[in-house]
């Protein structure tokens, strides 16, 4: 009779239990716990963080008219700004924000209008003028202009000249947009040999030594492993030919491009 009570008893006491644990309320692994502690809310405090340390990032005067977002790590750059330099500036202020992988830049560069062809007279002009002391003979760098947007290309001999012409470039009141196509000449001690003796034959003959009086205006001379190229304005078609043959006179180079033009010859008669 004993045994019989005491396992009704522990039957009673495990039906009581079960039914209270029914009634019990259960978690939800689908919701965030309460305080903001699920993935959702530590991905929102991430962002939170993350535009924080953007925005402190671009408290300059140059970036007053700048706005940021971050949502799940991405920034997203808009408003204006003078300079298109101030445009690449923002985004690599804010690329190393913490919690920051990545940027969107939308920013537009709100400076004076200019027409295209002044502008590209303008850079141009500068740019021949660029490094000058430091080879800039050995430069061959081309600009384009279509709405505002600078399209450079051509040859530099370092990348410093390269990184150079664009910083001038991306401070020049007017530019909207700069695509970089510049090609930094390959690092050689046989084609830095060769460039100073394409550049001695040719100055140092009597009808082209006027070409290195003017050091913005040289005959711009270019090597990429033993092949030159020549680039800039000469007077006549005579210079134009004699710079080729000297060029090519110079032991190791293999090959020459002669890219010259004749002062007032138009594209079609160079055609």
């Amino acid at each position: 009779m004993t045994i019989i009570l005491r396992r009704t008893s522990v039957a009673l006491f495990t039906a009581v239990f079960a039914g209270v644990l029914l009634y019990l309320p259960q978690p939800s692994q689908a919701s965030p716990l309460p305080g903001g502690t699920g993935p959702a809310a530590a991905t929102s405090q991430q962002d939170a963080l993350a535009l924080r340390d953007a925005q402190a990032r671009l408290n300059k005067s140059q970036f007053n008219g700048v706005r940021v977002s971050v949502e799940n790590g991405i920034a997203t750059l808009t408003g204006t700004v003078k300079l298109y330099i101030y445009k690449e500036d923002a985004q690599k202020r804010t690329i190393h924000a913490h919690g920051v992988s990545a940027v969107r830049n939308l920013i537009e560069v709100s400076g004076p209008s200019i027409s295209d062809k002044a502008l590209q007279a303008q850079l141009a002009d500068a740019l021949s003028y660029d490094r000058v002391g430091y080879g800039n003979a050995f430069n061959a760098i081309s600009v384009s202009v279509r709405d505002g947007v600078v399209t450079v290309g051509g040859h530099a001999r370092t990348y410093v000249d390269r990184d150079s012409a664009l910083d001038l470039i991306s401070t020049t009141p007017g530019v909207r947009d700069v695509r970089g196509q510049i090609e930094v000449d390959p690092v050689s001690i046989m084609d830095d040999q060769i460039r100073i003796a394409v550049a001695r034959a040719i100055y140092g003959f009597p009808t082209l030594s006027k070409y290195a009086i003017n050091p913005a205006r040289p005959i711009r001379i270019s090597v990429q492993n033993g092949h030159v190229e020549l680039y800039g304005v000469v007077d006549s078609e005579s210079d134009k030919n004699t710079a080729f043959l000297r060029a090519n006179s110079v032991p190791g180079v293999f090959g020459v491009k002669n890219y010259l033009q004749v002062a007032g010859e138009s594209s079609e008669a160079r055609k």
